[in-house]
């Protein structure tokens, strides 16, 4: 029994475990990358193509396995083109060093300053009824959308976004698109809803909001310049005129991550050299 734990317990078992692991870590981030973009129906489509072949090739249909492996083999540098998007950001994901750390300041204060700078903008919005657009992004990327827009890459404030929103400046008409907590760019296009269930009384920026939030997870705010009220859209679903009170409660609760949670991911703590102990007390 020793000698068969011994023979189990080798370097080559565990550099074949650490193997396994690495590649099932890179396939479920690449999995996380693509979700909820166009990226996934073509990832679906060269499934389709794999299972074809294993098909045909079981079959022994030669003939329809000789044309998938030429499809195959030019499909290498089609991916490159076609996920260059995904890759790129995936590249400046890593680095930034997403993969292991998340700056020294925790996402919980992170999260609640985002939550504060938004509140100051749509009050000052909403009070003066300028109309603003502005999109969050989740797990869903949004680089397409971010592509059409113009780069700001600053950090967020309640100041540069009601700037940025004042009727008749260049970067007022469109979305401000904030990603891993910076202003990403200002003026982008959002796909519009065809929705029937919209009210007719809400606008282009309202369908804007809904449109995104039926292909991506996004949390989108939307002010209204003809009312002032205030609205969010998430997972395709519309909340229209909230009050200060519901806006912050769910903004918070989707951007501030429990601090909790934070103080109990040793990982983390252990990547970061962060000692929080008493920090609850």
């Amino acid at each position: 029994m020793s000698e068969l734990i011994t023979q189990f317990f080798t370097w080559t078992t565990l550099a074949n475990i650490v193997d396994i692991l690495v590649v099932w870590y890179f396939l479920y981030r690449l999995i996380m990358l693509i979700r909820g973009t166009k990226a996934v129906q073509l990832f679906r489509g060269i499934l389709i193509i794999v299972i074809i072949r294993l098909i045909a090739w079981g079959a022994q249909l030669r003939a329809v396995s000789f044309i998938l492996d030429q499809i195959i083999s030019w499909s290498v540098v089609a991916i490159v083109i076609i996920f260059q998007p995904e890759i790129r950001r995936g590249l400046e994901h890593l680095g930034r060093g997403g993969l292991f750390t998340h700056g020294a300041e925790s996402q919980h204060d992170t999260g609640q300053r985002l939550v504060d700078q938004l509140d100051q903008a749509i009050q000052y919005m909403s009070k003066r009824r300028i109309g603003a657009l502005i999109t969050i992004q989740m797990n869903t990327g949004l680089e397409e959308y971010i592509e059409t827009g113009i780069p700001i890459d600053a950090e967020v404030s309640g100041a540069l976004l009601i700037n940025t929103f004042i009727p008749n400046t260049p970067l007022h008409d469109g979305a401000v698109i904030i990603r891993d907590n910076r202003l990403a760019v200002a003026a982008a296009y959002l796909p519009l809803s065809e929705s029937n269930a919209i009210p007719k009384s809400l606008g282009t920026r309202h369908r804007a909001a809904v449109g995104i939030s039926e292909v991506t997870d996004a949390v989108t705010v939307v002010v209204s310049e003809e009312t002032g009220g205030v609205t969010i859209t998430n997972n395709s679903h519309l909340m229209i005129d909230m009050s200060r009170d519901d806006y912050m409660a769910f903004l918070t609760a989707q951007l501030v991550p429990a601090e909790d949670e934070e103080k109990h991911n040793p990982i983390r703590d252990f990547i970061l050299g962060i000692n929080r102990k008493g920090a609850g007390k």
